[in-house]
């Protein structure tokens, strides 16, 4: 372990500031979950000196305590772990050469983007060494003719957007966190997003990768060719391994054009059966200019406007509908989600609505959407689940579960990507109650199979669901996965503790 010495160093950085936010952190995931080590070695001193003469030892290694806790605690502080230092790595190089010293030296590691999942799958369990792709920020090329673009992992998706935008492309992949989250984090969970309606999931983008096993080589599976059958899609395997397989550091995806033509309607239901109707009208009506459908109920506007302060532009309605359209044509779109609305009041499929096609109004309205999740961290527990499910059950399990729980919990409430049959069902409570997950946890799996729905649409297993991964895959699926990960990551250094139990 470090030296008395160094640790003493580390501390004294620690200002009075850090101190209050370090106690404010959650406990640690090992005390929380009673997890056991793994047989790693810890991190010596001498370990450290190799990558310092690696990175230099200034803001690429970080060793105080002050800067290491941001990167220990996961976003919605549900997790934390104690790794005594963070990497940030440039270049692939580097990457390669940090895995094989690892691997030499059964070091494991943690690969982090933008620390914004919700399964705790981006932060040490203990103290693995955390590897931040922050650094690695590149776009390296925007082809305007085949409309792909290739960049480094850490490249924040926000960014990657708006430069693409410029060329008058889009990355087809949306999020709520798209500020800060990694597109190398976006394909290692294989990220939906609001728009996987329209143009899919990140497996149906992702045109190449180049990605660093376990023992530090480098495979490129770089091509950028929408159609290729020559052999296996080797690129494939690592989409959705978490970091558990080895380390994304390229990327190279495909770029639909950007809509010339947007539009929001935000609609007020009285009850889920004229949610479904709305749903088959608008996917009748609205046709190919339709992007995104999300669905919200009473409980979760009501909350958004208490915790995070936004204001709903409709009255009170048991649910809520943001349905967005895309297209290249002005007129003839707004036209269409107008008539769409005139008709669907008419024929009482909603009881009130408004249509917005300015960009600031257009998003005042997603922001009440994309802003839900801030106010989660700071207010006692949350049992995050983001399943799958025929659309006809997706608030039958909440009122199921919501009944269940009766008094063990403080609030129940769902909202989510309607169009793909994604919904985020949130289970509040003051505090952690190892007893309340479990029993929660094992209602849910039962009913979720039942429904032959999935525990994990988009967010990944992490570490607060990779026991999951045995129950919702066939006996002969779940041992080719851990075949694989024998076979890439021998000494099991990659993302420990995470998605395989």
């Amino acid at each position: 372990m470090f030296s008395k010495k160094l640790v003493q160093v580390n501390i004294t950085h620690v200002s009075k500031k850090s101190c209050r936010e370090f106690r404010n952190r959650p406990d640690f995931t090992k005390n929380t979950y009673q997890v056991e080590r793994g047989f790693y070695n810890y991190l010596q001193e001498h370990h450290l000196k190799f990558f310092e003469d690696l990175l230099g030892d200034g803001e690429r290694v970080l060793t105080n305590l002050s800067d290491l806790e941001k990167y220990n605690v996961d976003w919605y502080l549900q997790a934390r772990g104690s790794s005594a230092v963070v990497l940030k790595p440039k270049t692939t190089q580097e990457v390669s050469t940090i895995l094989e010293y690892c691997n030499s030296n059964k070091l494991a590691l943690c690969t982090q983007g933008g620390n914004t999942g919700c399964s705790a799958g981006g932060v040490p369990v203990f103290d693995e060494i955390i590897l931040s792709t922050e650094l690695m920020n590149e776009i390296l090329e925007i082809d305007e003719h085949g409309g792909t673009t290739l960049c480094q992992a850490g490249v924040i998706l926000e960014t990657l957007d708006n430069a693409l935008a410029e060329k008058g492309f889009m990355v087809p992949l949306d999020l709520g966190s798209k500020g800060s989250c990694h597109i190398g984090g976006n394909v290692a969970t294989n990220a939906g997003g609001v728009r996987l309606l329209r143009y899919g999931n990140m497996h149906g983008n992702v045109l190449g990768l180049e990605v660093v096993k376990a023992n530090g080589e480098v495979l490129d599976c770089l091509k950028t060719t929408r159609k290729d059958n020559s052999g296996l899609h080797i690129k494939n395997i690592f989409i959705g391994s978490e970091g558990t397989l080895g380390v994304i550091t390229k990327v190279a995806l495909h770029c639909p054009p950007k809509p010339k033509s947007k539009h929001v309607a935000f609609l007020g239901l009285q009850s889920y059966d004229k949610v479904l109707k709305t749903l088959k009208k608008a996917r009748g009506e609205l046709g190919e200019i339709l992007s995104a459908i999300e669905v919200m109920d009473a409980f979760t506007i009501d909350w958004g406007e208490e915790h995070i302060k936004f204001k709903s532009p409709l009255d009170k309605y048991p649910y809520y509908l943001l349905i967005e359209t895309s297209g290249s044509n002005e007129e003839h779109d707004a036209l269409k989600i107008i008539s769409f609305l005139e008709s669907a009041l008419l024929g009482n499929y909603v009881l009130n609505g408004i249509v917005a096609g300015e960009p600031s109004k257009i998003q005042s309205i997603w922001a009440i959407r994309d802003r839900l999740p801030e106010g989660f961290k700071d207010h006692g527990w949350f049992g995050l689940y983001d399943l799958s499910l025929p659309v006809t059950k997706f608030y039958t399990l909440v009122d199921e579960t919501r009944a269940y729980l009766k008094n063990q919990a403080e609030a129940v409430f769902g909202f989510g990507h309607l169009g793909d049959g994604n919904i985020h069902l949130n289970v509040m409570a003051r505090k952690y109650d190892k007893r309340l997950d479990k029993d929660l946890e094992t209602f849910l799996t039962k009913r979720v199979l039942h429904l032959r729905g999935s525990m994990s649409a988009e967010h990944g297993l992490g570490f607060l669901k990779r026991k999951y991964l045995p129950m919702v895959n066939s006996p002969g699926s779940y041992q080719l996965m851990t075949e694989l990960k024998r076979l890439l990551d021998p000494n099991r250094i990659l993302n420990p503790y995470k998605l395989f139990p």
